[in-house]
């Protein structure tokens, strides 16, 4: 019986700077997470300049994730550019606050080719 699932990727979040902060963050498809440093957001990351609730990750069932910027202070950084909405691919780097994380994306089925996404952003104001 084929899995629902068959061919999905595994999304995850891997903060790469600064080097003492060890954060790895797991999304599956169909959910919503959102990331800040209260203890009420899904993702937790207690380090200064991130808001309490600062963005929110969207993995749709069709396996695009999506970031978005939920009016934090500081903002949310997309490849060094600030965005409030954006398509997010493999390879990508976030920063939130002083944490940057690393976007990866592994298919479940190794036959399955990397499909080019095209990138929906909605720039940042300021």
């Amino acid at each position: 019986m084929p899995s629902l699932y068959h061919n999905w990727r595994v999304w995850t979040l891997q903060s790469i700077d600064p080097p003492d902060t060890a954060l790895t963050f797991r999304l599956l498809p169909g959910t919503l997470k959102t990331m800040g440093r209260a203890p009420r957001a899904d993702f937790v990351v207690d380090a200064a300049l991130v808001s309490r609730i600062h963005c929110r990750f969207t993995l749709s069932k069709a396996n695009d994730l999506e970031l978005e910027d939920l009016g934090s202070t500081n903002g949310t950084f997309l490849n060094g550019n600030k965005v409030t909405k954006s398509g997010l691919i493999d390879g990508d780097k976030i920063k939130v606050g002083r944490v940057e994380f690393l976007v990866n994306s592994a298919s479940t089925d190794e036959g399955d080719p990397s499909r080019k996404r095209r990138r929906r952003s909605s720039p940042g104001s300021g």
